[in-house]
């Protein structure tokens, strides 16, 4: 791991503290690790400069009990304790904490440093030069020369190139014992592979059939690329499923797994609350995220991009019924006009009849009396959440997760309007394509207009 100097760190976290920047811009511009630096961070707001400085312990059984009493009893994670106790060496809590679970407050104490002595035969047990004479018989000799020729050669043909780097495996080991049985034992070749007979003759027969996925593999990776890796097994099982063909979603989760097939994982959204500005509304919507009818609940909230250091804010209107984007507005600055045009074509796509209750967080731009008033001339029943919850709003807070996850951080962007016109892409993608397990495998447009079953 590379070593960096106390001034280094110091100016890192800085221009954390300064604003110059989050923990992953600072992080890719002066090339560490994002995890590193946070660790900086922590250990200079606990113990200042001195958090920075080389530092050099040993620690007992009784610290290290006492530092995971602390960490137990205030809840900390591993990371938080070690900034609190100004611990350097990562990854050393959680050892001693399944150390501890292993053997007790005994378990946490360190081993003695240096090599261990070396120990010396006593003098009645030390070689004198002579060997006992060999009582084997002929029969157990030849039985021993045959084992020792196949444990010779079974190591040979792992080696082999055709044999991949996996053949450590059942199937690996079976194609070698059987590619050597017409020159030694049988019995001598599964005792050097370490191969239960049963499980050759298991694997054999395995190797004779074929592979009888091959086709639902084809399938599986086809669904997975056209929808460029967003989809996990589940969605994948569900589609193919569309098409006619039976399957098992467990039979494709470890299908994807030999693969080497994963879904991507989510990110943390964009956060953007300046205190109260205006009226606050209270918490109507109260975490119930179904709708019997479309366009009788709507959520909203506003998120940011980053590229190349500019940034974009998306604004959308999701219809809980659905899980359907309604409306949405791009723009280059959090300012007012962005909400109030998306909410200006939200409400154009509404019946005379349809008033839906509209949930937000206590963003500053939904406290103004410019968007309450659109709300009050047509009609609509404001709700917010509650202070620094995003529970309450977590429909919204899943679509923004979707949304990165499965197409920002999938792609690289040169220019803003590169990535204005692959949102615009995504959320006809996400609306009328993306199919949701939820909504009995249809996509939320699908889902909308399907005919009436009453």
């Amino acid at each position: 791991m590379a070593k960096y100097g106390e001034q280094f760190k110091l100016k890192l976290v800085k221009e954390y503290q300064a604003g110059a920047g989050g923990v992953r811009t600072i992080a890719q511009r002066h090339g560490v690790g994002c995890t590193v630096l946070r660790r900086w961070i922590a250990v200079y707001e606990q113990h200042g400069r001195e958090g920075l400085r080389k530092k050099y312990s040993h620690y007992d059984a009784q610290f290290r009990m006492s530092v995971l009493s602390h960490m137990w009893r205030e809840n900390l994670s591993c990371q938080q304790a070690a900034a609190v106790f100004d611990i350097r060496a990562q990854g050393a809590i959680a050892k001693w904490e399944r150390q501890y679970h292993a053997g007790g407050i005994d378990a946490l104490a360190p081993r003695p440093r240096g090599r261990p002595r070396k120990m010396t035969r006593p003098d009645h047990e030390k070689p004198t030069g002579k060997t006992a004479p060999d009582e084997r018989t002929r029969e157990q000799l030849l039985k021993e020369n045959e084992y020792l020729r196949a444990e010779v050669a079974y190591p040979k043909k792992a080696r082999c190139p055709a044999s991949g780097e996996e053949a450590g495996r059942a199937k690996e080991k079976t194609q070698i014992v059987q590619a050597l049985r017409d020159q030694h034992p049988m019995a001598a070749l599964l005792k050097a592979a370490g191969l239960a007979r049963s499980t050759f003759y298991y694997q054999l027969k395995v190797l004779e059939d074929g592979d009888r996925h091959a086709e639902l593999k084809t399938r599986i990776r086809a669904v997975y690329e056209h929808h460029k890796g967003r989809y996990g097994y589940r969605r994948i099982a569900a589609t193919i499923r569309q098409s006619g063909q039976i399957v098992n979603h467990k039979t494709v989760q470890r299908l994807m797994g030999h693969l080497k097939l994963k879904s991507l994982i989510r990110a943390k959204k964009y956060r953007s609350w300046r205190g109260e500005v205006g009226r606050i509304a209270p918490n109507l919507l109260n975490r119930e995220f179904s709708a019997q009818q479309p366009n009788q609940k709507w959520v909203t909230d506003v998120t940011e991009f980053n590229v190349l250091g500019q940034k974009l804010y998306l604004s959308p209107v999701m219809d809980l019924y659905n899980g359907e984007i309604v409306s949405y507005q791009m723009s280059e600055r959090p300012v007012f006009e962005l909400v109030r045009s998306m909410l200006k074509k939200a409400l154009a796509k509404l019946r005379s009849n349809e008033r839906p209750l509209l949930h937000s967080d206590q963003g500053w731009q939904y406290q103004m009396s410019a968007y309450r008033r659109m709300l009050d001339q047509r009609g609509l029943t404001q709700s917010m959440s509650r202070k620094a919850n995003c529970h309450d709003n977590a429909a919204m807070e899943s679509f923004f997760g979707t949304l990165k996850s499965e197409f920002f951080r999938l792609n690289r962007f040169e220019s803003i309007d590169a990535l204005k016109a692959g949102i615009k892409q995504y959320i006809h993608y996400y609306n009328h394509k993306r199919i949701k397990l939820k909504l009995k495998g249809l996509s939320p447009v699908m889902y909308r207009t399907q005919p009436s079953t009453a």
